[in-house]
C-alpha cells in the first residue's frame, strides 16, 4: 500500500456555471467534493483547498489570494503537508466519477518507470493534470521555482519541468478524469453515476 496525501482543489470561480459553489453540487445525491474525498479516503492527510467548511477528518485551507488559481491552491495545500510524505494526489473537486481503484492505478504506475508524476489523459490525448499523483519532492521543487508567483499561474507551467507518465483509462465504467464544468456535464455525470 502506497503512503500518500491528497490535496483537493475546490476554489475555482465556476464562471460557466454562474459562479455557484460547483464542488458542492450533488451527483448521485452526494456533493462532488465529497465524492472526490471518498475516492482518497485512505490518504493521510486529506486537504481541501477552497471556501466553505471541510468534512470531518479533512484539513481545510485557502489559496492566497482567494481565487488565485490552481498553482496558488496547490501551494496552500502543500504548505500543510508534513515532511516525509512521499506522494500527493492532486485532484480537482469536480471529478464526481473518480474512484479509489482509479487512484490506485495512478499510484501503481508511479514507479514503472520512475517518474515525477502520473496523470490520466483523455481520449484526445490531453493531460488531466488535476487527476494525478505526484512525488512530493518534485512538486515542492516546482513550486519553489515560482518563488511566490503562484497567483494566476497556469498549472501546466508549474508541471512543465516534471517527468510525467500519461495513463489512458482502461478500467470499467466512466472515465475518472471527467470534470464537470457545465450543467450539461453534471447531467452527464448523473447518468453515469446511476
Amino acid at each position: 500500500m502506497t503512503v500518500y496525501a491528497a490535496i483537493v482543489l475546490a476554489g475555482g470561480s465556476a464562471r460557466r456555471m454562474g459562479g455557484r459553489d460547483k464542488p458542492a453540487l450533488p451527483v448521485g445525491g452526494v456533493p462532488m467534493r465529497e465524492r472526490v474525498l471518498a475516492a482518497v479516503a485512505d490518504a493521510t492527510p486529506r486537504i481541501l483547498v477552497g471556501p466553505g467548511p471541510a468534512p470531518a477528518g479533512v484539513l481545510p485551507t485557502r489559496e492566497s489570494p482567494p481565487g488565485g488559481g490552481p498553482v496558488a491552491a496547490t501551494a496552500a495545500g502543500m504548505a500543510l503537508l508534513e515532511p516525509g510524505v512521499p506522494v500527493v494526489a492532486l485532484l480537482a473537486a469536480d471529478l464526481p466519477l473518480l474512484t479509489r481503484p482509479a487512484v490506485g492505478d495512478l499510484l501503481r504506475q508511479l514507479d514503472t518507470p520512475p517518474v515525477d508524476g502520473v496523470c490520466f489523459v483523455d481520449a484526445s490525448g490531453r493531460r488531466q493534470t488535476l487527476c494525478g499523483v505526484w512525488r512530493t519532492a518534485a512538486l515542492r521543487a516546482a513550486l519553489d521555482r515560482f518563488a511566490g508567483r503562484h497567483a494566476g499561474a497556469p498549472l501546466r507551467d508549474l508541471l512543465a519541468g516534471l517527468t510525467v507518465h500519461e495513463v489512458s483509462w482502461s478500467g470499467g465504467g466512466p472515465p475518472p478524469w471527467f470534470d464537470c464544468d457545465t450543467d450539461g456535464d453534471v447531467r452527464r455525470a448523473e447518468e453515469w453515476a446511476r
